[in-house]
């Protein structure tokens, strides 16, 4: 049994706060980030919050640190990283306000933010922005935990793997929370190639996996991640691996490998192969879980397929055109 494993017998015991921050997590994340930091996490090393939204997973793992008979509130820090708005290219919620929407010429949630939290501000450490700027790319100290609900696009996720990833440890953790999101295949691959030097923690706690880094992770390997310098044939044999490792989430409500049977669509999606992604999806059509919860997914696919189709075809059919005139 992993070091994290443990930690699954106790999610139906915990009760958390019934005033909770509202957030996207689910109530298993919730009670796993409390465990983290009540069972497991020391503060020794940074804990670190990527994408800590409207609060309610922040107060999840900070009140595990707090009830924790190891974790100093004096010297240990969690360090919590939002662009703390709503607008364009931030995935915020405006139910992160405490009224629900927006004030009238504002976009900020961060005094809200900071008013939920105010029990735990004497240990967390609050970075407000823009991921590129708020993190420091000189800082090597290592990072205990990485909790990481912010890589929502590609550009987002180089941030996170040269200024985070290459700070992880053995002993350190990982919680990747949008495991179960097809569009961020950057998530899939990259985590097939570090599956040599992690341990799973066990099945996905809903859409996060969770890992602990048991060996070294070679500089190359990091490197590469952070480039996205991996093949379109490299990025599918990564994904498959991991799906020999990762079924269904630990409730058995998330088909882990039809999901990422689908990230492998939109890996080739993303490099303009419209045709081998319809082909990927079409097989996943009848799939229970996607079909209810992914249709839009389908329908960006398909139109982009169509799209490209129609367009070599009626390039194509131009090109015939132009040799049959120039024949006569």
């Amino acid at each position: 049994m992993s070091n994290l494993a443990r930690l699954y017998p106790l999610l139906d015991d915990v009760q958390l706060p019934d005033d909770l921050p509202y957030t996207q997590c689910s109530t298993w994340e919730l009670k796993f980030l409390y465990l983290l930091g009540r069972h497991h996490l020391t503060g020794q090393d940074r804990i670190v919050e990527l994408g800590a939204g409207g609060g309610g997973s922040t107060y999840a793992l900070a009140l595990g640190l707090h009830e924790s008979p190891v974790f100093d509130e004096k010297t240990g820090r969690l360090h919590a990283y939002d662009f703390f708005r709503v607008g364009k290219g931030t995935f915020a919620s405006e139910k992160f306000f405490t009224s629900g929407k927006a004030p009238e010429g504002g976009n900020s949630f961060l005094e809200e933010f900071k008013g939920r939290l105010e029990p735990f501000l004497p240990f967390l450490e609050i970075h407000a922005g823009d991921l590129w700027q708020t993190s420091d790319p000189d800082d090597r100290t290592p990072v205990e935990f990485l909790h990481i609900d912010i890589a929502k696009t590609a550009r987002v996720f180089r941030c996170v793997s040269e200024r985070f990833l290459t700070r992880l440890r053995p002993g350190s953790v990982v919680l990747h929370q949008d495991f179960a999101g097809p569009r961020l295949p950057w998530l899939h691959h990259s985590t097939g190639a570090l599956l040599p030097y992690i341990e799973l923690a066990g099945p996905p706690i809903r859409s996060t996996l969770a890992f602990e880094v048991v060996r070294p992770i070679p500089e190359h390997v990091l490197k590469a991640i952070s480039e996205d310098s991996f093949s379109y044939d490299e990025k599918l044999r990564l994904i498959s691996a991991v799906q020999e490792r990762v079924d269904r989430d630990h409730t058995g409500g998330i088909p882990f490998r039809s999901v990422l049977e689908l990230a492998k669509a939109y890996v080739a999606h993303y490099e303009g192969r419209h045709r081998q992604a319809w082909q990927l999806t079409k097989p996943l059509l009848d799939d229970e879980y996607l079909a209810r919860t992914r249709a839009d997914h389908f329908e960006q696919l398909r139109k982009a397929y169509e799209k490209d189709r129609a367009e070599k075809g009626g390039g194509a059919l131009f090109t015939r055109l132009v040799r049959k005139v120039a024949g006569r």
